[in-house]
């Protein structure tokens, strides 16, 4: 039986996630980015939650999206919050405005239906045998993700937890977040050269994360590395065009 071509996109995805070693932030972004595409949402979002209980978007496949990820840490509510405390599927959500009916998360449905966002369904992320985050998916159509579709955003993030796990041998829960709440970190000095980089350039956030990822990748530099010297004022100028 011939292969669809979306078989073959799902099946270079999970290699890809599996089998190329790179760092955690590019991983992360990958999972998001095949997860929106292969599932048909509209964004796709990775959160994790370190030993001291604190949780926050590491990865995002659309940044717009990134303020309502982060919202859900902030208000205690949310898919994200949910799954990352079970450690389990959380099936499709149907968000209603206020006064509609029984709300599971009142504020959160509140700010995702003004960003457009009507239905919400997660699945974990694991390293192994331990869950270290989640995988959140935001849908902006009335269609609901069916089962199947979230067998393949689980199959896509145990893929990359795989990544996760061969990357650095990881034994045990707390070193597997231990390495995520570092590329958290790592996001921080991103996040600040983004903006950096976008006002110097006149150019929108997203255009600016994407010159710098594929300046990273085109010198085979850690993109965080490359985001420090951009924070501390050196702008190479291959930046100044994608590479």
């Amino acid at each position: 039986m011939p292969a669809t071509e979306r078989e073959t996109l799902v099946a270079e995805a999970v290699l890809n996630l599996a089998a190329r070693e790179r760092a955690v932030p590019d991983l992360m972004h990958d999972l998001t980015t095949s997860v929106a595409a292969l599932v048909g949402v509209r964004a796709a979002g990775v959160a994790v939650l370190d030993e001291t209980g604190k949780a926050d978007c590491l990865a995002i496949s659309d940044e717009a999206f990134l303020p309502l990820a982060r919202s859900q840490f902030e208000l205690g509510e949310g898919p994200a919050v949910d799954s990352i405390r079970t450690g389990a599927v959380l099936p499709p959500v149907t968000l209603r405005p206020a006064g509609t009916g029984p709300q599971r998360w009142p504020r959160f449905s509140a700010r995702a239906l003004r960003a457009g966002v009507t239905r919400v369904a997660a699945v974990p992320l694991r390293a192994g045998e331990h869950a270290v985050g989640t995988v959140t998916l935001f849908s902006t159509t009335p269609s609901v993700p069916v089962a199947q579709d979230l067998r393949l955003a689980q199959v896509l993030a145990d893929a990359a937890g795989a990544g996760l796990s061969q990357k650095q041998a990881l034994r045990t829960k707390d070193e597997s977040i231990g390495q995520l709440r570092s590329a958290l970190n790592s996001r921080v000095v991103i996040e600040q050269a983004k903006g950096i980089l976008a006002a110097h350039l006149s150019i929108e956030v997203g255009e600016a994360f994407d010159r710098l990822r594929s300046h990273a990748r085109a010198r085979r530099l850690k993109l965080s590395e490359l985001a420090g010297l951009v924070v501390r004022g050196e702008i190479p100028s291959g930046l100044r065009a994608i590479a």
